[in-house]
This record gives C-alpha cells, structure tokens and sequence, in this order.
C-alpha cells in the first residue's frame, strides 16, 4: 500500500477523531433577580476547576440587570458535562463578592440549583450533562 495515502488516511481519520461530531446549546435562565442593578453573569465550567468562583476558567456572558430574570445562550458547545455559576453582580465589578470569612454578599446561584450555607457547591453537585440542546434553570440568592 501506499505510504503516502497511508499517511493520508491516517490523518483524515485523526482528525475526524478529535472533532467533535455534534454542537449543542445551552440555554439558561437565571431567576429571582431582585433588582434592576447592576449586572447578572453566568460562567460555564467544563471542569471543576475554577468553580465556581474563579470566573477566568470559565465562558464568562454578562448583561445589564433587570428585574425578575436574565437569559443567557452558549452555542456550539460540544457534547460533555458542565456546571454553570452565576451571580448579580451590584457594584458591576463582575466578580461576586464575599465577606471576610468568604460567603457571598451578591446574589449567586449553580446548576441543579445547589445551595450549601457555609461552604461553596462542588462541581459534582452542580454538573449536568449536555448532549443535545438544553434549557436550565438556575435561582440565585445570597
């Protein structure tokens, strides 16, 4: 056989290995939002690292407050597990703040609506599954 369509082949087949076969999206509705201030973001985690409070390992959206609720969209994203941390951001320093023992004072809440009272929600209690397009639900509260 030859190499060179050998080679070919085998680099074709590589590469349709390591790209993913299918692109869902995530739609996520983030609701109790008490106050038209401010901004809300959500941060999407692919692993537990940085979750949920480190916001620089994650798909960071923001946008302006408003009452009631905010809707954010991830598109393209492909099939895997995730969790999602999102927060009201008042002072629009896009960070959620805490005291100095370090519980939130904005906002906050995660996927499957974890809400531990004095210790930050794992990355297992949080994560959900993402093979087809979805829609979730996350409540924040302080």
């Amino acid at each position: 056989m030859n190499t060179t369509l050998v080679f070919a082949s085998t680099t074709v087949l590589m590469l349709m290995l390591a790209t993913p076969l299918y692109a869902v999206d995530l739609s996520i509705k983030v609701t109790d939002v008490k106050a038209s201030k401010g901004k809300v973001g959500c941060g999407l985690y692919r692993s537990a690292d940085g979750f949920p409070m480190d916001a620089s390992k994650a798909e960071q959206q923001w946008q302006t407050a408003a009452i009631s609720e905010a809707i954010f969209n991830y598109k393209d994203l492909p099939g895997g597990v995730y969790a999602v941390a999102c927060s009201h951001d008042l002072n629009g320093n896009q960070v959620t703040d805490t005291n100095f023992v370090g519980l939130p004072t904005e906002d906050w809440g995660v996927s499957n609506n974890v809400h531990p009272t004095f210790r930050a929600p794992t990355f297992a209690e949080a994560k959900f599954d993402l093979m087809a397009n979805k829609s979730i639900e996350v409540r924040i509260t302080q």
